[in-house]
Order: structure tokens, then C-alpha cells, then sequence
């Protein structure tokens, strides 16, 4: 898996982000989601890599990324600070300008990205994910059924990593009914073992936790003080049509329309995990997408 690519650590001002760097062109930053890591993007990334510079990241706190310590305003994992990171990371590989793509937690970083920094951002992919204050705010007795771990890991500390502590084997196959690994072919084993792995480790664990605590605070705070705003660069949002958002919001782009000044998007025929379902499809969106919009100055 990413043949060509190099292993990189990037400087941030909170530690270094692990990501795997190849290909050439305008500048790719590529981000995953939970429970998963950089490997998500192991198919999708050669194949972008044909037109584009990729930098597939470790969140922080996910991987082989930096580990901040937990704030009580849980601040620290909130998605202004690691955008942030992300920023920082790609700055230290002289990327002043580029195209950013993030799935699940990783497209909250992505479009918090783009409204911090607009003038960093060339282009954004949302993938299977609206806004977080939205998710909130739209929120019905269906959610904390199919959405279960959304209120579950933002409990306080530290009853959800003990919990998973437990039994972590017992609590991945929880998170694998939402689709994950469930298409044929589509998940080598040994990407499905470093997800699971993972939640065997407490720092891992715990950064994951805070990540979804931030998600129920600070996160919807900081979108709730930007309704009104507009996301300057394109904005492309795929989702995945087996999942829940169709289910939640009915017309996904119309939840968009309001957080974007240029949209495009559709649904694929995929779980939420749709980049591992469909990474053929999903390439060839986003290379469509991405070489279509203004393109970023070389490092």
C-alpha cells in the first residue's frame, strides 16, 4: 500500500503529524475519519497521486500523530486547534495554498479548515458528513439509535474509555455494523487490524473520546458563531447513500447550501465508509473536482 509514497513526520506547534506524502502536482490534503486512520485513503491515494501532490494525515490524536493533553473546555481537540495542525503540517512542506479532502471527523477538520483560514483552502470535499451544528440541531429520536456513539464517547472522562477498555475487540465490531469492512475485497486485513488496534491503546482511545467531546461543545460553538458565513473556496459533498445521512436530512446538499457559496455533490452507492467501498468512484470524483477548481500554488 502507497507505493511511492514516503513516510513524513510534520512539524506542528503541538508536536509532529504523521502522514504519508507522494505523487505529483498541486497539493492533496487527504483526511480520514473514526475510528480509522490515514490507511482509509490506501486505494484512493496512488490514483490521486496521478495528478496531485498527496498528503494523507494522521488526525491528531489518531495514528502515529501527536497526542495533545485533554483541556475542560475540551478545546484541545476541538476542530479549530487541529485544523490548525493540519495547517501547520502543510506549511512546513511549503503548501501556503491548497485542496483539502476529509471523510467523517476528518471533513469536520476539513470544512473548520476552510472557514478559519480561507485564504489557505483552494478547494473542499466533505464526505458523508453535514455540519456539526446541524447534526445537533436536527437531531430526533432516531439519532442516539443509528448515531449511538455521538453521545456515548462524549461522556464525561472517564466512563467511555473505560468501557471500551473492557472488551476493545467487542466495541470495534459495534463500529463495523455502521459498514466498515463489510465489502467484499475492499478492506485488506491488515488496514482493519491497525483501526482495531487502535482502540486497544488508551492514548489513542482517550484523544478519540475528547474528539467527540469537542464535537458536542466546543465544535458546535464555534459553527453556531459562523451561521451566516459562507465556505469561499468549492465545496464538494459526497455521501454515501447506504448510510444515515439520506435517512437524517433527506436532501443532503440542502444542508450545504447554506455553509457554501459553490456546491456540488451526490450521493454514491456506498455505506457511510464510502471511500473504502467505492475507491475507484471516489477517486474519480474528487480528481474531476479538484482539477476543475482553481489550483493551488506549488510548494
Amino acid at each position: 500500500m502507497f507505493e511511492g509514497f514516503s513516510e513524513r513526520r510534520l512539524e506542528c506547534e503541538r508536536g509532529t503529524i504523521f502522514a504519508r506524502v507522494g505523487g505529483t502536482g498541486p497539493p492533496l490534503l487527504l483526511l480520514h475519519g473514526y475510528p480509522e486512520n490515514h490507511l482509509m485513503w490506501h486505494a484512493v491515494a496512488p490514483v490521486l497521486g496521478e495528478r496531485f501532490t498527496v498528503v494523507a494525515a494522521d488526525l491528531t490524536g489518531y495514528g502515529g500523530s501527536l497526542r495533545p493533553q485533554p483541556s475542560a473546555d475540551h478545546a484541545a481537540h476541538g476542530k479549530r486547534a487541529l485544523a490548525l495542525d493540519q495547517l501547520q503540517a502543510m506549511g512546513s512542506l511549503g503548501y501556503e495554498r491548497f485542496a483539502v479532502a476529509g471523510h467523517d471527523r476528518g471533513g469536520r477538520v476539513a470544512y473548520r479548515l476552510a472557514l478559519d483560514h480561507p485564504g489557505r483552502v483552494s478547494a473542499l470535499a466533505v464526505l458523508d458528513i453535514v455540519p456539526t451544528a446541524d447534526v445537533w440541531a436536527r437531531a430526533d429520536d432516531r439519532f442516539p439509535l443509528i448515531y449511538w456513539h455521538w453521545g456515548f464517547l462524549a461522556q464525561p472522562a472517564p466512563l467511555p474509555e473505560r468501557l471500551i477498555a473492557g472488551d476493545p475487540g467487542a466495541y470495534f465490531e459495534h463500529m463495523r455494523a455502521l459498514g466498515l469492512g463489510r465489502e467484499p475485497g475492499r478492506y485488506p486485513e491488515e488496514v482493519l487490524a491497525a483501526y482495531r488496534a487502535q482502540l486497544e491503546d488508551p492514548a489513542t482511545v482517550e484523544a478519540m473520546c475528547e474528539d467527540y467531546r469537542a464535537g458536542a461543545s466546543v465544535d458546535r460553538e464555534y459553527d453556531e458563531a459562523d451561521r451566516g458565513r459562507t465556505i469561499e473556496c468549492p465545496v464538494l459533498a459526497l455521501w454515501g447513500k447506504r448510510g444515515a445521512l439520506e435517512i437524517f436530512y433527506g436532501d443532503v446538499l440542502a444542508v450545504w447550501r447554506a455553509w457554501a457559496r459553490e456546491l456540488h455533490g451526490r450521493g454514491v452507492d456506498a455505506s457511510h465508509f464510502l471511500v473504502e467501498d467505492r475507491p475507484g468512484e471516489v477517486a474519480r470524483e474528487l480528481a474531476a473536482f479538484f482539477a476543475a477548481s482553481p489550483a493551488p500554488a506549488l510548494g
